[in-house]
């Protein structure tokens, strides 16, 4: 009973600060974006714009929700729901530091601690898709259907990059489980300096996984106008533009697990501290890799232009296909000798 108990807080706690994280991070990227535009971006509502985020919610529940009179209404509404209960439901396995005491108990820091958990990962970010495909079927809008149509397409061009890339780290951890990814990787063992070349081809992956600039084809808005959203309105398209956010923060927390150490922080085991402050210290560290990331997939929105549909075909199927299978050699090689 009290495990059920434990998992339940975290689940509420986990849920509450990411969708919390999520919302802020909007605001984050329209005064990253203001800055990089030399604008002011959003500063009225709250001190600095702060309560912003709170302002677009209230805004985005009062909208008239607008359905097209021919769409497919059960699937039109369903969409959205796909979309971001996979996202927020991808970060259950990710591991956000190593154990902390409370009240007696001791409590892992990650929601689920499943022996597969790079197999979840990639079969929910499969899953993802599906939200984005639907939407712009069920919508009966020809704009709104080539977006789900290109999203299912650049899902199959960078999809086996990003699985075989994971595997050269499963190699080195000798296991799918996350955790002991993170364990692996003591000290300044971190992945991204074993495996850079897996590092690069995931990272791009990533973006194309979370439908960001350069690889946002599906609402390219010059030849899509809004791509698989165009038919949404009010809080179901609110729901998508949280998915988007919810995908980033998840896959920066993905990274940072498999490339960057995940919560170790290196030597911290010396400084003397008390478990509970070796916890939260392992805490703060997970969440600054994670926090400079995001900042890193907003620079890039704001910095390169963005792919045409075939450069985005050709990137994944002839250039990160190969590296990703080079890299698997290589480090089957180097295990293999050393």
């Amino acid at each position: 009973m009290m495990e059920i108990l434990i998992a339940l807080i975290k689940i509420g706690v986990v849920l509450g600060v990411l969708l919390g994280v999520v919302a802020y991070t909007v605001l984050v990227e329209r005064r990253v974006a203001a800055a990089i535009q030399n604008r002011i971006g959003p500063n009225r509502v709250g001190w600095q714009g702060l309560l912003q985020p709170l302002a677009d919610v209230i805004k985005l529940v009062m909208k008239e929700d607008i359905v097209p009179t021919n769409a497919d209404r059960f699937i039109h509404d369903l969409a959205p729901v796909i979309s971001i209960a996979i996202a927020l439901a991808t970060f259950a396995v990710v591991p956000f530091g190593n154990h902390i005491i409370l009240f007696g108990h001791d409590v892992k820091l990650q929601i689920a601690d499943v022996n597969i958990g790079i197999l979840y990962i990639l079969a929910l970010t499969s899953l993802g898709v599906y939200g984005i495909t639907l939407s712009g079927w069920s919508s009966n809008s020809k704009y709104s259907l080539l977006g789900g149509l290109r999203s299912s397409a650049q899902m199959i061009s960078y999809e086996l990059a990003m699985g075989l890339s994971v595997i050269g780290v499963i190699m080195i951890a000798g296991s799918l489980q996350l955790d002991k990814i993170v364990e692996a990787q003591a000290g300044w063992k971190w992945n991204i300096i074993l495996q850079p070349i897996g590092f690069i081809t995931f990272l791009v992956a990533a973006f194309a996984e979370t439908n960001r600039l350069p690889f946002d084809l599906p609402e390219a808005e010059p030849e899509l106008v809004g791509g698989y959203h165009t038919e949404y309105s009010g809080l179901k398209f609110g729901l998508f533009f949280l998915a988007e956010y919810a995908n980033m923060v998840t896959s920066s927390a993905i990274i940072t697990t498999l490339y960057f150490g995940g919560w170790q922080v290196p030597y911290v085991h010396h400084l003397g501290l008390s478990d509970t402050w070796v916890a939260l210290l392992q805490i703060l560290g997970f969440c600054m890799k994670v926090g400079l990331l995001v900042l890193f997939f907003i620079i890039i929105r704001w910095t390169v232009p963005r792919f045409r549909y075939d450069q985005l075909m050709n990137l994944g199927w002839k250039v990160m296909l190969p590296l990703a299978i080079l890299n698997l050699l290589a480090t089957g090689l180097v295990l293999l000798l050393v």
